[in-house]
């Protein structure tokens, strides 16, 4: 696919990985035409067999995705509608990164607050730049609740009572005391931010498209079934990467090059 029908995401692909660079001035709000471009990039990079990760980050130095347009929720009615059985837009966006065969990597070099910091929790992995990444969800200082995902994520990640300090004070936290309570995955200096998430990016495309989405979901199961349901579930999806032919082959490679062998072994440390 080209990807060229953007024009608030710039995307550049490059060996099995899609790289897309959000470029929404001037503080990369989330208004409606930006989710209007995430769900239809959503939508055709889940059909690209072509790639194997999505890396996220920023044409802006200092946001990443500031929040939802305030703007915006202050049109929503004044009357609360009744429950919903069907996800809104936002979420389903959210979803469909969560849940499709691919990796998702966030790499927040700036500001990921409200609706930002809800779209980065839906990704796979988040990396965070010591000195320069700030997350948070400050929704409650407008009298609010998160409302893509933030209150049902953060505590499957960091436990309620983190999340509970998180949401309720909707105070900013560095990268350093995100990268502590399990917010994002790690905080590097911002010069080793890069290097790192294009090295991890390029190292997971390099696998076969068929193991990275049968180990993405033998972990989604674990968000979903209890243990034993969980390791059933496991060992049905291990024994059908153990009949791919790109795993067989992998595996007679091994063997044949002795990767067995006390020197391989303690050599791929």
């Amino acid at each position: 696919m080209s990807y060229k029908n953007y024009k608030l995401l710039k995307i550049r692909v490059h060996r099995g990985v899609a790289f897309a660079t959000i470029d929404n001035p001037p503080i990369n709000l989330i208004t409606s035409d930006l989710v209007t471009e995430l769900e239809m990039f959503a939508r055709e990079v889940a059909a690209d067999d072509n790639i194997r990760v999505i890396v996220f980050d920023s044409a802006d130095p200092d946001f990443f995705l500031a929040h939802y347009d305030v703007g915006d929720l202050n049109q929503l009615p004044d009357e609360a509608p009744p429950r919903s059985t069907e996800l809104h837009e936002f979420n389903k966006i959210n979803e469909a990164f969560r849940t499709m065969p691919k990796v998702s990597i966030a790499k927040i070099e700036g500001i990921a607050r409200g609706g930002g910091s809800e779209f980065v929790l839906a990704l796979d992995m988040r990396f965070g730049a010591i000195g320069k990444t700030i997350i948070g969800q400050p929704e409650v200082l407008v009298g609010i609740i998160p409302g893509g995902g933030g209150t049902q994520r953060l505590p499957r990640l960091m436990g309620r009572s983190r999340a509970m300090e998180v949401v309720l004070s909707g105070s900013d936290l560095s990268a350093e005391l995100a990268e502590r309570y399990g917010y994002i995955n790690r905080a590097f200096p911002p010069k080793e931010l890069n290097s790192f998430v294009k090295a991890l990016a390029l190292r997971i495309a390099s696998l076969p498209a068929e193991t990275i989405a049968l180990a993405k979901k033998a972990i989604l199961v674990a968000e979903e079934l209890p243990i034993v349901e969980g390791l059933l579930e496991e060992t049905y999806l291990f024994n059908q990467a153990v009949a791919l032919p790109a795993a067989k082959q992998r595996m007679s490679l091994l063997l044949k090059m002795d990767g067995q062998s006390r020197d391989m072994e303690l050599g791929s440390r």
